[in-house]
């Protein structure tokens, strides 16, 4: 039952008819039929509330809620372009996302109006989801069939989807409808999708992983979708049951979360076959295995589709795979611009030539990257001398498998050698009773910068700072400059509305917080970071002119 359209709104037409449960959520279901004559009443209701008023954009403020994926689905099948927003933003920020993509509708609900009191939104027309209003507004579009507008075709603008705003305000990345298309049926053939799977979208879908590698997949396929409204920890297993789910995708931290739950005799008892995202790290993803007995498959492609990686049969444990067919990816260096050299490994897997070996991962050859909506400036930093460069570090072994090490604004400088927080991350995440870690750069009094590291101990583990700093001292394949200087405990990491972690607010906060931190001065043991140090630290950046580099 799976289709071969070439557009997302053939692969929603394709739907029609087929009286199979299409949609579940935690009270109700749609079968993809209804799904689909949802769909073309809300394209029905478009093409009148956007006749003749410029750029068809419409932005979607909702949370996981059945009428996402009807107005992405309506969208397709009107050739109208959907900007997911992020409902963390606030007040200025959130407008200017709602203003800067040019939306003429925003679709909201009740719960998050809020959100809009006080914006100035000259020409946006808000729909509120759960309101008589709506439905009246529907009614007279209950019995429109799905018809495909004229001027959809492969290269109709589909989504506006935010990149990382944490070096200025978000970037809005063009995803087309044929490129979504060709994304889903992509992830159909590499894991083997089946109509009679169930995909269970718990990441939120303003961000592209829900879209692209959960939603556009089940669509190709023909598969059933089941949603939850926010990702939560507690109520995954639970509902990976209840709908009988078959494949998920995560981001950020959602897999840590998942291991730091109770363990119970039953949590192998799913039907998951599969778990696809990245950021869950080698570590995690083995215990996630042996414990929900469900593969991780961590891939990597960046948001705005300029570089994608594979992993296949052979692929080495640590790595993400090698490059897709027909891209010309290399790790390189960002001032020389040559390559890197390749990485060596110790017996057991560790690197030994991180400093010469991890470089900015680039596409030289021809790539899907469809641009910002109107941001000159980031896509010409995006693209440089015809590179498509994707911000994000990387190292390759012989064999040409490349291994991730994070972004390039986690690299730290310490006592002039270039570090990847990732890299510490990893080795640090080896530590017993840590659910959560976090790397990055504070300033040095001096000059450059110090380690600081954030961990978040399972429930009930207290954080022990000999027993921590021997284990770092025992791992072979920490630098001595990649020993954290700081380390922060926390109770939970801090984290964006995907599940990514906040490092603008730890780099922000700094040693400066109010979590215990602890500290090793000029290499001496852990103790803990008292007010007299902080003043006495804070006395050494004013000595050598860089007090302004503390933010707090």
């Amino acid at each position: 039952m799976g289709s071969t359209g070439s557009t997302v709104a053939e692969l929603v037409q394709a739907r029609w008819e087929d009286h199979r449960t299409g949609l579940r959520w935690a009270d109700g279901a749609l079968s993809h039929h209804d799904v689909t004559a949802g769909a073309a009443a809300r394209a029905a209701l478009l093409a009148d509330l956007l006749s003749s008023r410029g750029e068809p954009h419409i932005g979607v403020l909702l949370d996981n809620t059945p009428e996402y994926p009807l107005w992405l689905s309506a969208a397709a099948l009107a050739g109208v372009a959907v900007a997911g927003i992020n409902p963390t933003r606030r007040g200025a920020e959130l407008a200017r996302d709602i203003l800067h993509t040019d939306c003429r509708i925003l679709v909201t609900e009740q719960v998050r109006l809020p959100l809009l009191d006080g914006l100035e939104l000259p020409g946006v027309r808000v729909l509120v989801t759960d309101t008589e209003e709506y439905e009246a507004l529907l009614a007279p579009y209950a019995d429109a069939e799905p018809e495909i507008a004229r001027t959809v075709g492969p290269a109709s603008r589909m989504l506006l989807y935010f990149t990382s705003g944490s070096t200025g305000a978000p970037k809005a990345a063009i995803c087309s409808q044929g490129r979504l298309a060709a994304a889903g049926r992509s992830l159909v053939t590499h894991f083997g999708i089946r109509p009679s799977d169930t995909h269970y979208i718990c990441m939120p879908m303003f961000h592209g992983n829900a879209v692209i590698a959960d939603w556009a997949p089940a669509l190709a396929a023909g598969a059933g979708v089941a949603l939850r409204r926010r990702f939560s920890a507690s109520r995954f297993l639970p509902d990976v049951r209840e709908f009988g789910a078959t494949y998920f995708t995560y981001v950020g931290r959602a897999v840590q979360y998942l291991l730091a739950t109770p363990e119970r005799p039953d949590d192998r008892e799913n039907p998951l076959r599969a778990g696809f995202g990245t950021e869950a790290g080698a570590v995690d993803a083995a215990r996630f295995e042996e414990r929900f007995g469900v593969r991780l498959v961590e891939g990597y492609g960046s948001s705005e589709g300029g570089a994608a990686i594979q992993r296949t049969p052979g692929t080495p444990p640590g790595a993400i795979g090698r490059a897709a067919p027909g891209d010309d990816l290399a790790v390189v260096d960002s001032v020389t611009l040559r390559e890197c050299e390749a990485a060596r490994f110790t017996d057991d897997g560790r690197l030994l030539n991180g400093r010469a070996a991890i470089g900015e991962l680039v596409n030289r050859g021809p790539n899907p990257f469809e641009g910002y909506w109107r941001n000159d400036e980031a896509q010409a930093e995006r693209v440089r001398g015809g590179w498509y460069w994707t911000g994000d570090l990387f190292y390759r072994d012989e064999r040409g498998y490349l291994y991730f090490a994070g972004r390039t604004d986690d690299r730290l400088r310490v006592d002039s050698e270039n570090l990847a927080a990732a890299m510490i991350e990893n080795i640090v995440a080896r530590y017993p009773g840590v659910v959560a870690v976090a790397v990055y750069a504070v300033p040095d009094p001096v000059a450059g910068d110090q380690v600081m590291a954030a961990v978040a101990p399972a429930e009930g583990v207290g954080f022990d700072p000999p027993a921590f700093a021997e284990f770092l001292l025992a791992q072979p394949d920490l630098g001595t400059k990649m020993m954290p200087r700081f380390v922060r405990v926390v109770r939970r990491m801090p984290v964006t509305a995907t599940n990514k972690v906040a490092r603008a607010v730890l780099r922000g906060e700094g040693f400066r917080c109010a979590d215990p931190v602890w500290w090793r001065p000029s290499g001496s043991a852990y103790r803990r970071l008292t007010a007299a140090d902080v003043a006495a630290l804070r006395g050494r950046f004013r000595e050598h002119g860089r007090e302004s580099l503390l933010r707090l």
